[in-house]
């Protein structure tokens, strides 16, 4: 068991190389083993466009971002909101950052929860809360015993499996269809514009996404804040985007295998998510492919839901009630509960277009965050601190107001990951406006 905060959250304690391992795990999930193959029937290897950008972004995180929370000591990188403007600043970065968290934690968890349902403990009579239940039990298990330090451990052998699994899949299924088509195999897209794969919406998408998700996210930067200096935290950073670089790559093959065989033997399913898992499992291969299949899921989700659940922890006792100690094991106790509920409330809807538009209200929350901490660095004035939810507010209102009407009000032009950009743009116009006058 941690016993005080500094063991919980393992504080400028652990080997950079580890952290870069886990780095690529905490940026996999269960979402990411189901649709990143599924997505190569519809833009093929365009997803390396944004991972271009993600190299990007990781170099700012790495030589901007990173020096910075080193050089201000933080735990939590909302502290730093704290330190430039005000509590209400640090508030409202930790309230958004919970929001968007406990949501997108919890959809990624359920898709775990409910596969587990449907393979193994559904047609056993055990009922869909009690998988929850048990489930986000064994997240908590080892997250409150370890912290951080159990967080980084699982990813290493998260990112493990989940490469056994994805690399022994692709060799059954290589197999079978034998060379590999290379029409799927289309990387660039700058012939059109309005295109959600054009190349530079992707590029800038990938830049800004990772900065906001990556950099201001307190569930991926905890890793990076547990490396032992900045030279090591930089090293972390750099290796990590090369190697989940090859990891996409390869999971983007394991889909051009995956269309084939479902072509070979007229596999039916209805979208690109579903087509992994009907190969795995109604595709004629050995069972093994099924059992690695569900080990790579619920590899790739258990994890995620740890990480999401301590860092959830860190946020809340540090940057909402002010990080005493003996708090800390309750309110673990409180966010476990919490994702737990939510995820039942997801089956209970029982609807992916649910899950779709929370990742979606996900994407919305990073805005502000971005424009808060891009003000912070590139701008010397003080803002009136009691307003800045008030602005934190409006521009995810206003994003979702130019988002409905882009196609009437810009001749057809749809809005992609940019609009993380303009989420951001709005929040710095609305700093400016609550600028202390001298």
């Amino acid at each position: 068991m941690a016993k005080n905060n500094k063991d919980f959250y393992a504080t400028r304690s652990t080997a950079w190389w580890k952290v870069a391992i886990a780095m690529i795990g905490s940026c996999l999930s269960g979402v990411t083993f189901v649709s990143v193959p599924g997505m190569v029937g519809v833009s093929g290897f365009g997803y390396l466009q944004m991972v271009m950008g993600f190299f990007l972004g990781y170099l700012v995180i790495a030589f901007v971002l990173t020096p910075l929370y080193f050089r201000l000591n933080v735990v939590s990188v909302y502290e730093y909101l704290d330190k430039r403007f005000g509590i209400s600043s640090h508030k409202t970065g930790a309230w958004f950052f919970f929001i968007s968290k406990i949501l997108g934690a919890s959809a990624r968890l359920y898709l775990v929860c409910a596969t587990l349902q449907l393979l193994l403990l559904g047609p056993v009579g055990v009922p869909f809360w009690a998988t929850v239940v048990l489930s986000v039990l064994l997240v908590w298990l080892y997250t409150v015993r370890g912290g951080v330090k159990a967080v980084i451990g699982m990813d290493i052998v998260k990112v493990l499996c989940m490469l056994i699994a994805v690399g022994l899949t692709l060799f059954f299924v290589g197999r079978e269809v034998g060379k590999l088509d290379t029409s799927y195999m289309r990387v660039f897209y700058f012939d059109d514009v309005n295109h959600p794969q054009f190349f530079f919406k992707q590029l800038l998408g990938g830049l800004f996404t990772v900065v906001a998700s990556t950099g201001l996210d307190q569930d991926m930067m905890q890793r990076t804040l547990a490396c032992k200096n900045v030279r090591d935290s930089q090293k972390n950073l750099i290796v990590s985007v090369c190697l989940q670089a090859v990891v996409i790559t390869l999971f983007l093959l394991l889909g051009v295998a995956l269309y084939q065989y479902a072509g070979l033997h007229n596999i039916p399913f209805a979208k690109g998510d579903e087509l992994f898992p009907a190969v795995a499992w109604n595709g004629g291969l050995p069972k093994m492919v099924g059992v690695l299949f569900l080990v790579g899921l619920v590899m790739a989700g258990f994890p995620a839901g740890g990480s999401a659940l301590t860092s959830l922890t860190t946020s809340f006792t540090i940057d909402i009630l002010g990080g005493k100690d003996q708090k800390r094991t309750w309110i673990h106790s409180g966010m476990a509960v919490l994702m737990a509920l939510t995820i039942i409330v997801f089956g209970l809807l029982n609807s992916t277009s649910v899950i779709d538009a929370v990742y979606r209200l996900a994407s919305y929350t990073y805005g502000p965050l971005l424009g808060l901490f891009t003000f912070g660095l590139c701008f010397k004035w003080q803002v009136r601190d009691r307003w800045v939810p008030v602005v934190a507010i409006l521009a995810p209102i206003l994003c979702l107001v130019l988002d409905m009407n882009s196609v009437k009000w810009f001749g057809g032009y749809h809005f992609s990951y940019e609009l993380l950009l303009m989420n951001a743009i709005f929040t710095i116009v609305g700093l400016l406006l609550i600028v202390k006058r001298k």
